[in-house]
């Protein structure tokens, strides 16, 4: 397995997945050297939701390093955004330019953005009058069609202060489903002026090696999925060995009892707890089978749930 160290490894932000206690746990176990990405800010009624700040703007977000996500509509949801992120510390901002999910799309945000050249080259004013902002982008290559994406690369191009682009070469009507365009993500890379970060079902680490492989110009590989189903895929990649299922689940297990630990100590009742710590599982069914994932989800008192995670 090929291993540039000049290759930019990064978990992607995952709604209910990859929030602070999970990085925090991810981090102490594998300490593997990626960036990580919060799950988007979004406005709320006019304002910042207060969950998403927490989220942060919370202890456990040390020592790796982190960088804010947001989704936006318009120039005043995003100069809001832009604000509160950076009054929390920051001066790193991904813009979410990729989210599949009907709800935001059908509200203009996510990858609705993509086709919305009137806002964004508005909000690339924005960005520019901000060059105390390192801004980084997550797009896909369209909200139906796989070549929308080439009016937004003309406008991201001319923004001198973004530092990179993640492309996850599906279209916003595929969710998470159906074939890569990896033409389309060709082109985008040999379009761009930016360095260009691929994303999209990476489950091994031969995987990671096959594609730094058939695209060396990329700068690097964001991670999702695969590293909810394996959590030790850039440790294993890093190795230049797959390891075995008993040193996989030993460090799956370490983790869930950082993110349980923390869980129960801030947290209140059984229903709070399992609700929160469950989701770790989620993506796990095969490294754990399927007997156990389903006494897991099927769990309702904080015994029968440690006695299924065992």
């Amino acid at each position: 397995m090929t291993h540039p160290d000049h290759t930019i490894l990064c978990a992607a932000p995952m709604q209910g997945f990859t929030e602070a206690v999970w990085r925090h746990a991810h981090d102490s176990v594998y300490a593997d050297g990626l960036r990580y990405f919060s799950p988007f800010l979004r406005i709320d009624k006019g304002v910042v939701r207060s969950r998403d700040l927490r989220d942060i703007t919370s202890p456990l977000n040390s020592p790796f390093r982190l960088t804010p996500q947001i989704i936006f509509r318009d120039t005043f949801e995003f100069s809001t955004l832009v604000r509160a992120v950076t009054e929390a510390g920051f001066s790193a901002i991904d813009l979410n330019l990729g989210c599949p999910f009907p709800p935001q799309c059908h509200r203009g945000r996510g990858a609705a953005m993509i086709a919305r050249t009137d806002v964004m080259s508005q909000v690339a004013e924005l960005m520019r009058d901000m060059p105390h902002i390192t801004f980084s982008v997550k797009m896909r290559l369209g909200l139906r069609d796989s070549d929308e994406w080439h009016p937004l690369i003309d406008i991201l191009n001319r923004i001198p202060n973004l530092s990179h682009i993640t492309v996850h070469p599906r279209t916003a009507s595929q969710q998470y489903s159906g074939q890569l365009h990896l033409t389309g993500f060709a082109a985008i890379l040999d379009s761009s002026a930016h360095p260009v970060i691929f994303n999209g079902d990476i489950t091994t680490p031969q995987q990671i090696s096959d594609l730094i492989q058939d695209y060396p110009a990329i700068a690097g590989i964001m991670i999702g999925r695969g590293l909810l189903m394996r959590p030790s895929l850039i440790c294993e990649w890093r190795d230049h060995t797959e390891w075995d299922h008993t040193r996989r689940m030993q460090h799956i297990i370490r983790t869930h009892r950082i993110i349980l630990d923390h869980n129960s100590r801030t947290l209140c009742g059984d229903s709070q707890i399992i609700a929160k710590t469950r989701p770790f599982w989620d993506y796990l069914e095969q490294e754990i089978g399927r007997k156990q994932w389903k006494a897991i989800r099927k769990a309702t008192t904080l015994p029968a749930y440690l006695s299924a995670t065992q």
